[in-house]
């Protein structure tokens, strides 16, 4: 009986070295590619939060990873802060990262509790700060019952006139336990109440009718202006 003869089936090298050629080519360019890095970030709608301070905290300031840099961690990073209440993030074309930040706005320095104080309440103490925050100061001690009425009376104030007020005071006489004496930065002085913090928003318009005039505008009771002498 003759024996079957079993042809050996050559290996085809050439092709399969390109195939493996092929693969190779294909996951260097993938890799390469998630290793690309973020080519630039735009910062948007800060007025006192540093650009640096952002980058930092939401762990982008090397430029890591574009692929793998996403916005959901970018958020929960910076949401983290006490100087951002939120932030919307979009990934754009040609590895950019856009983050808009809603800043949790300051309103005041508390020399008194030594801590900055943001219009939600939250606050900071002054060795926690991370930049400089300009900010009315507030001289001395407000009652706790006093206290989160005041803070949302200049949290309705608009920020240009808020930018104003160089220093605060807690001034009650026997008629008004709710007075504030707000010091301008154009030597005029202002008693408020703390039910009228919003007029000041008017403030700009009563003072060019004023023309030169240094003196006291009185909102604690009635509203008129004392020319100093």
């Amino acid at each position: 009986m003759a024996k079957k003869v079993v042809k050996k089936k050559k290996i085809k090298w050439v092709p399969f070295l390109i195939l493996i050629l092929i693969v190779v080519s294909i996951v260097l360019v993938v890799k390469f590619s998630l290793d690309k890095p973020i080519l630039n970030t735009v910062i948007k709608n800060t007025s006192y939060v540093e650009d640096d301070y952002i980058l930092e905290k939401a762990g982008i300031k090397n430029y890591p990873s574009f692929a793998y840099t996403t916005c959901g961690e970018i958020k929960k990073k910076l949401n983290k802060s006490i100087y951002i209440n939120d932030v919307k993030c979009k990934r754009k074309f040609y590895r950019v990262i856009e983050l808009d930040i809603d800043e949790n706005t300051p309103v005041f320095n508390d020399s008194y509790n030594q801590e900055i104080v943001f219009s939600n309440g939250d606050s900071i103490g002054y060795k926690d700060i991370e930049f400089d925050i300009n900010v009315p100061r507030l001289l001395n001690y407000v009652p706790k019952k006093k206290y989160s009425a005041f803070i949302k009376g200049l949290s309705k104030i608009k920020s240009d006139i808020l930018s104003r007020i160089s220093d605060i005071e807690y001034v009650p006489n026997d008629i008004d336990k709710d007075r504030f004496l707000l010091y301008m930065d154009d030597d005029n002085n202002i008693y408020i109440t703390l039910t009228k913090f919003s007029k000041l928003n008017y403030y700009n318009d009563v003072i060019a009718q004023l023309g030169n005039h240094k003196g006291i505008l009185y909102l604690d009771n009635g509203n008129h202006f004392k020319i100093k002498k």
